[in-house]
């Protein structure tokens, strides 16, 4: 066989597996941010003009999170945030829109002491979209709620829905949600 035909038939194959291996890196890169990020993987991908960008959004999330010092809640501060939450659910029966903002407050302070930014809904969402994208929806509709509270829209079902949305993303930010930076490390 002359070089020339060895070349005509090894440079295809080389071509061939380097697509194939290019392929499995960016099949592995999204099934990675897909189990990360939950949900919030989807909605990122609606929200955003391709697939691509919304991708290098959410890495971009992961490396602005990992420059963050998220620390797990010492045991008194657990139990703190506990008693606060008891007193928030007790005040809800008489004073449910006071309630609601007690509770969002109470979940931004939380998120503080953890070491998340709490400049903004938006870039808390962000924030919170990598290690807590499962319950992020959550703090997203309850949110809205708080907000509508606050122009005294918001019916009782929708505040009592809206404390329990606030109390899914509050146990797992009190529990750690498994994974405070310090413990991966």
């Amino acid at each position: 066989m002359s070089t020339g035909t060895l070349l005509a038939v090894i440079i295809p194959i080389v071509v061939v597996v380097a697509l194939a291996a290019v392929a499995v890196s960016l099949m592995r890169r999204r099934r990675r941010l897909q189990d990360r990020f939950g949900p919030e993987y989807e909605r990122t991908i609606e929200g955003s003009d391709s697939r691509l960008a919304a991708e290098r959004e959410l890495r971009e999330r992961e490396r602005r999170h990992d420059s963050l010092e998220i620390k797990p809640l010492p045991p008194a501060s657990r139990d703190r945030y506990t008693r606060e939450w008891s007193s928030v659910q007790e005040e809800f029966v008489d004073r449910p829109e006071e309630a609601v903002h007690d509770a969002d407050r109470l979940v931004t302070s939380l998120m503080h002491e953890r070491g998340y930014p709490t400049e903004g809904f938006e870039q808390q969402m962000k924030d919170l979209s990598v290690e807590h994208g499962r319950t992020l929806e959550h703090y997203r509709a309850a949110h809205e709620v708080e907000a509508l509270s606050t122009r005294s829209q918001a019916t009782t079902e929708q505040l009592r829905g809206a404390m329990v949305h606030y109390r899914a993303l509050f146990d797992e930010l009190l529990s750690d949600g498994g994974r405070a930076q310090s413990a991966r490390s």
